[in-house]
């Protein structure tokens, strides 16, 4: 079952999951550029602090060994001074090296990815202490790359180390019998080639596994058309309740306007298919405005409640059309109509007025 759902996952994952992955801080992290961060802060350390630094610390304990009446060591205070001078001289040997090490190891890390806060990695879980969890873990894709980028760093250092190692033995033993200052120098040139192997395979495994990071994250997140459409029902909203939605807004619009027509002054009409409710109270509006209009059931709708609160029907078929096509409801009916609505609004105002003298 776990096969087919894999299988069914062909599509490339949505800006909208890859975003909801790194919230959760499932982000693709490379392990390896970290700790080719730390060789390489190792190596420059190596080359440009460590000679230095070695030959500050080599004077102040020649200092100490050469002139021993400086440093008595006669009561507690003594033994405290001296150990606190040892201190601080290691601390200028070696703090160069954590700060290097601190540093290139944060923006190695930070490179990949900014630190986002995420509860969910502290919450506890059983899956993280689940024997059965870990195993499928050990023996996934990911552990078996891990596995092999460690063995492949292990053999190509050690291979080389041994190697090195092997061609300096016989100058090695010779330097044993020689000037101590020849055997530092020959200690040190052997430390930079032992570094400078680990920081070349380092690098070849760091940007191998850059890459494959990436390739694999992508890949885990990848999707099945149905969680695409899902998606898309939830950003979007499903698209029958949206038309449902849709529907229900028109259907309140029309009954909202239907319940306008009464308001009207005239109604124009083709004779059957479409209407025109306008309103037109000098005290209120320059200009006629269109409260309702309809087509087919709702233009006969809109004349039948006309005619029953005695609103006029002007039969006017292009007129009627060409309001309905250009003219939207609670607007103002634009200046080309003018003329022939004020013809229509005459004969209104004329027939009340004739209608008041009979009465």
């Amino acid at each position: 079952m776990a096969d087919d759902d894999k299988d069914s996952k062909t599509e490339d994952p949505t800006a909208k999951k890859q975003s909801d992955a790194a919230e959760k801080g499932n982000t693709p992290f490379s392990r390896e550029l970290p700790l080719f961060a730390t060789v390489l802060a190792t190596y420059i350390y190596l080359i440009f602090f460590l000679p230095d630094g070695l030959i500050a610390a080599g004077a102040s304990l020649k200092d100490i060994f050469e002139q021993p009446d400086q440093w008595k060591l006669n009561t507690g205070t003594d033994v405290l001074s001296l150990f606190v001078h040892l201190g601080w001289v290691s601390a200028q040997l070696l703090a160069p090296a954590m700060i290097l090490i601190m540093v290139f190891g944060v923006v190695a890390s930070i490179g990949q990815t900014l630190p986002v806060p995420v509860l969910e990695r502290i919450r506890p879980q059983w899956s993280r202490i689940s024997p059965a969890q870990g195993w499928s873990r050990l023996f996934s894709m990911q552990g078996l790359m891990e596995f092999g980028k460690s063995m492949t760093k292990v053999v190509i250092v050690g291979i080389v180390v041994v190697l090195l190692l092997r061609s300096d033995y016989f100058a090695a033993i010779d330097a044993m019998f020689s000037d101590p200052q020849t055997i530092f120098a020959r200690m040190m040139s052997s430390m930079r080639k032992i570094t400078l192997v680990v920081l070349i395979a380092t690098a070849l495994v760091a940007v191998i596994d850059f890459f494959w990071t990436r390739y694999y994250w992508f890949n885990e997140l990848k999707m099945s058309p149905q969680e695409i459409k899902e998606e898309n029902k939830q950003s979007q909203g499903d698209p029958f309740v949206k038309g449902r939605q849709r529907a229900l807004m028109r259907d309140r619009a029309r009954r909202r306007m239907i319940a306008n027509v009464p308001r009207a002054t005239m109604v124009i009409a083709n004779p059957t298919h479409f209407a025109v409710a306008l309103r037109y109270v000098r005290e209120e509006n320059d200009a006629p405005i269109v409260v309702a209009k309809g087509q087919d059931l709702i233009a006969l709708k809109i004349r039948e409640i006309a005619e029953t609160n005695g609103i006029p029907v002007f039969e006017d078929p292009p007129l009627a059309r060409s309001m309905f096509a250009q003219v939207s409801v609670d607007s103002v009916i634009p200046s080309v109509f003018y003329k022939a609505v004020a013809e229509l609004i005459h004969r209104v105002y004329a027939a009340q007025a004739q209608n008041n003298r009979v009465r």
